[in-house]
């Protein structure tokens, strides 16, 4: 029996990247899964490879609240119930404090921790007892770095969002745990993976000197969404390579030294 038979799932940022692989795996595992992301054309080539039986998507904007709330509702329409969250969404990006746009600081404060928190408040609301929520944070919720404050800040911030929901939905049975990944290679750091030194860097920077890939961070979520960790709860889990024992790359001088 696959680990995840008979559970359902809600997945956002679902069309590339970490989330791709986490509903991918989870549909291996015997889930049925809620896709949900901004990108059509991307959830589209998601379909052709699952098929409909076991998957559905929907256009969801995690800043909006309707789109949330329709996107948690397809899965008691669909699959009669919802059992697993995954609040994954997100984007960065780069200023430093003094130059930071304010429109660009509300940005991303509104898609990594607002659409966190719409996420958790309707899949909370549509999940059965004994779920499992899961968001995804970064090892910047932890680990600061130049030029990235508002990132930092929407992560740190989706850590202690998560603490909170598993407070309160424990006594359901409802367990809450954040995941951290450090540098992964997907299409949203492809701005990173352009810029050799950055990517020397964090491979410096983590004691096992590699960046991950998305596969990675989606076996941790089906640990998480699975009973393996029935007893899991509140706990931020570090998906870094031990990039939390150093430091982060430093980018204003690398951007500097090659003139961005």
């Amino acid at each position: 029996m696959t680990r995840l038979n008979g559970k359902v799932a809600l997945v956002t940022g679902a069309a590339s990247g970490i989330g791709r692989a986490i509903t991918e795996r989870y549909l291996e595992e015997g889930a049925r899964v809620v896709a949900g992301d901004i990108d059509a054309d991307g959830l589209a080539r998601l379909t052709e490879l699952a098929g409909d039986q076991h998957l559905v998507t929907a256009i969801c904007d995690v800043t909006n609240e309707i789109d949330v709330e329709n996107l948690a509702s397809l899965a008691t329409k669909h699959f009669g119930g919802l059992d697993i969250v995954v609040a994954n969404a997100g984007a960065g990006t780069y200023g430093l404090l003094v130059e930071h746009p304010l429109d660009e600081w509300k940005r991303i404060i509104d898609l990594c921790l607002t659409g966190v928190f719409i996420t958790v408040k309707h899949g909370g609301a549509a999940i059965r007892d004994n779920g499992s929520i899961i968001t995804i944070a970064s090892l910047n919720a932890i680990q600061p770095s130049k030029g990235m404050a508002a990132y930092c800040a929407a992560k740190a911030g989706v850590a202690m969002l998560t603490r909170v929901a598993a407070m309160e939905f424990g006594a359901r049975g409802i367990r809450a745990n954040t995941i951290a990944p450090g540098l992964v290679e997907t299409n949203a750091t492809s701005g990173f993976f352009a810029i050799p030194d950055v990517v020397r860097e964090f491979e410096e920077n983590a004691p096992l000197g590699r960046y991950a890939t998305p596969k990675e961070i989606a076996s941790v979520a089906t640990f998480l969404a699975s009973d393996d960790s029935s007893y899991m709860s509140a706990s931020f889990v570090s998906v870094d390579g031990g990039g939390n024992t150093g430091r982060y790359p430093d980018l204003p001088e690398i951007f500097g030294r090659i003139g961005l």
